[in-house]
């Protein structure tokens, strides 16, 4: 009898020690980046060179610039970071996680003015590219993606 008893202890234990990690901890690279159409394009930015053929297919410039960037580390989905420019920064509340996907919400500043909020999942297989508002010739694209 004694034996079961030390098994279902041990077992019980293993369950415990595994129960708090259930998210593994993950980084997260969020960027505002302008898109433009340039005669002479610079090379696209190493952040973004995983998502060059699906910018440009989306949104049909030839020049990418990041303006502002963030590189955060997730672990138990309650963090919250900002990607920043001179004149745009981009807010994002992770308010949970799992090994499937983040739920985050984000707001789009222009200032001190809120132009956009919303929920959004990100995942490693599901990159969130998102169009943002005209800026000079181009168009600023915000960008999250789990590395």
């Amino acid at each position: 009898m004694m034996f079961p008893r030390f098994l279902l202890a041990a077992l019980v234990c293993c369950c415990l020690a595994f129960s708090g990690s259930s998210v593994a901890a993950e980084s997260v690279w969020s960027g505002l980046v302008v898109a433009t159409n340039a005669p002479q394009p610079t090379p696209i930015p190493a952040e973004l060179n995983k998502l060059e053929g699906t910018l440009k297919g989306l949104f049909g410039y030839n020049q990418y610039q990041v303006i502002g960037q963030t590189r955060s580390t997730l672990k138990s989905g309650d963090e919250d970071w900002l990607a920043s420019s001179k004149y745009f920064s981009l807010r994002v509340d992770s308010k949970s996680g799992s090994r499937a996907a983040y739920l985050l919400n984000l707001q789009l500043f222009q200032e001190q003015k809120l132009l956009l909020e919303t929920e959004a999942k990100l995942s490693k297989r599901s990159p969130l590219v998102i169009r943002g508002p005209q800026v000079g010739e181009g168009q600023l694209v915000l960008v999250l993606l789990v590395e």
